[in-house]
This record gives C-alpha cells, structure tokens and sequence, in this order.
C-alpha cells in the first residue's frame, strides 16, 4: 500500500514531526508513504514528490518548517477575503484524484488549518479518500482542544515579552508586542499571562482607548513608569475594523497586520508616554518544535494512520483534552474555537488586574 502526505498553509514547528510520524507508522506496517512537494499543487500533472524513506526522516522530529514545503496562495486556496470560503472547481477536484491514481496513492493525508482542512473536505466529498491533522499556531480549530504549533508559538511570545519587560523597566517606556491571531486570540492570553502583560487585546473583545490609557495612567500613579501590552494581529477598537498589512490578493485571506503600530500611536499621543511597537511576525512560525508540540505531532501522525488502515476516511484527529480521538471534517472546518468570555482565562485575567481593553 501506498500513500502520501501533503502539508498546507502556512508553516509552524512540528510539520516535520507530524511527516516524521506518519512515514514511521506506515512503514510499520509495510506501507510506502510519498511527501508531496509545495502542496496539493505537486499532486496535479507533472506530479512532485519525494519518498519518505528511513533516511529522510532523519533529524526531523526537531527540526522546524517542512521538507515538503506548503502553500497558502493558488489555485488551491480555499479561504478569502476575512474568512469567506471557496468551492474549489470540479476540473481541479478531478484532476487532482487523477494525480493520486497515476502515482497509485491510497490515502492521502493533509496536515493543515481550516484552510487545508476545507480543501481536505471538498476532496473528501469529491471521492478522495483523505483524513486530516490539524494545525494551526492559532489553536481556533472547534474540533480539537490543541492544535500542533500553538504551544510552540506562545514559547516564542512569552520569551519576547520577558525580553521586553527589561527594556521597558530600563527606560520608562510603553511596549506593545503585536502577535499572530486573526480571529482567536489565544496566543495574546496565553503569552501575556505567562510573560506578565498589563495589557492584553484579543479579537473577541474589542477595546477601547481610553480603558488602555487609564490602566497605563493608572500604573503611573503606583510608581510602575513601564507597561507591556500585547495585541494579536486580528484585535479590533470598538466599532472598528481589522487593519490589514496590505491590499486584497486574489483567492486570498486579507493578510492582517499593523494593529500593533497603531496601538502604540494612539497610547503615545493621549498619555503623553514614549511607546515602542515590536511585530513578533514569523519568528513564531520559525525554530525548533517545544517538547509539547513533538509529542502532539508524533501522536497525531500515527492516528492518523489508523484511521487510513481502518478504512475511516474523511475525518480529522484530534485532542479531546485527555487523549487523542478523531471527528469527522465537516465538524473541524467553518467553526472557529475562539476564546470564551464568561469563563477560564478571561475570568481569571480579570481577577489578576490585567486589561483587556473594555
């Protein structure tokens, strides 16, 4: 038996490790697995592939990105605009599960977010035979409890907040770290409770100015001349919009980005404080998997592989909080998990003193 893996939209640590998995666990079973090259594109004609034999597979359960490559842009994008999906053409559906009966590939495996995912499941429905693993550093997928590259990232942004608060302390500044988070802000809670933000903005809760300004004054009357604020690309003012890093491409999401500026400007302006943005960007798609991503990578790589040898197409693993399961596609694509209001993290940020901009 044969079959392939594919990894889509955009890279984050443990890519590797998920391929790494795979190959691991069909060749336990006799099984030759393919890696195809920059996405579901190198499925069509001329194919692009390499074979994950033992030795490709060295090194990479700590190795970060992807050796196979990934694409969020083409013929294959599934999202647009801020989130509006894209039925995919039959011609390409087709063409593509030609592509895997030329290269006699049984199974397909994609490893994505929701993007991938809603592609993984428009090929389900056009007769592919297909499961998915998800990954997202923005860890909004409903279906699963964690996504792999989420813990990876919130390292990344808890280190840079630490760095930041020295900096900060040393010269009496206002500090705003923009990260990742289109429409969940997870990385923004999770980071800025571990790293000790005084201010955390996420897109499920729209701020307002003033409410910064004061908790920056309101610091300044304690003797604490220096607040660190941390903002996730997708958060918003009240009755604002998202601010978007540049125009509108084609068959694309709206790519965010500059919230972060912006913040700093107006923090700057009405308070009278030095201010200082960082974009934290791709560094928290880059480097090496944390121990918690390889071990979420390495579990979900080999269900994934059951699932292809139990025949249960068109499903996705994932975590249910205590051990890893599966659900179907159509459950895991087209509902955002994003952060609840009325419990948890927020609940407990509030208790803490900590703004959220409201």
């Amino acid at each position: 038996m044969k079959i392939a893996i594919v990894t889509g939209g955009g890279d984050c640590p443990g890519l590797n490790a998920v391929i790494r998995a795979v190959a691991k666990t069909a060749a336990k079973r006799g099984w030759e697995t393919l890696g195809i090259i920059g996405g579901y594109d190198g499925l069509l004609n001329p194919p692009n592939f390499r074979l994950l034999d033992y030795k490709a597979l060295d090194g990479l359960l700590v190795r970060g990105g992807t050796i196979l490559g990934t694409a969020n842009r083409g013929q294959f994008s599934a999202k647009t605009g801020h989130g509006e999906t894209r039925q995919l053409p039959k011609e390409l559906l087709d063409a593509t599960k030609q592509g895997m009966e030329a290269l006699g590939i049984s199974a397909l495996v994609s490893v994505g977010g929701d993007g991938s995912l809603t592609i993984a499941q428009q090929m389900h429905e056009a007769g592919i035979p297909i499961v998915g693993v998800p990954k997202t550093i923005d860890n909004d997928l409903a279906a699963t409890t964690t996504t792999f590259g989420f813990d990876s990232a919130v390292a990344c942004a808890t280190d840079a907040l630490d760095r930041l608060h020295t900096t900060a302390e040393s010269h009496n500044r206002v500090m705003v770290l923009e990260v990742m988070g289109r429409y969940a802000g997870w990385i923004a809670l999770y980071a800025g409770l571990a790293g000790g933000a005084d201010v955390i903005l996420i897109p499920e809760i729209p701020f307002h100015y003033e409410t910064i300004c004061a908790a920056v004054m309101e610091r300044e009357k304690k003797g604490k001349h220096f607040t660190l604020i941390i903002a996730a690309e997708g958060a918003k003012p009240a009755g604002g919009d998202f601010v978007t890093a540049s125009g509108q491409e084609k068959n694309r999401e709206a790519r965010l980005g500059g919230i972060g500026a912006v913040v700093a400007a107006e923090v700057e302006q009405r308070t009278g404080k030095e201010t200082r943005v960082m974009v934290l960007g791709h560094l928290q798609r880059g480097g090496s998997p944390t121990y918690m991503d390889r071990v979420l990578c390495t579990l979900f790589g080999a269900k994934a592989v059951e699932l292809i040898t139990e025949g249960r197409f068109g499903r996705m693993v994932a975590h249910n909080g205590r051990f890893v399961e599966s659900v179907p596609l159509a459950e895991a694509t087209g509902r955002l998990r994003t952060v609840p209001l009325d419990e948890g993290f927020v609940h407990a940020t509030r208790s803490l003193g900590i703004c959220l901009g409201d």
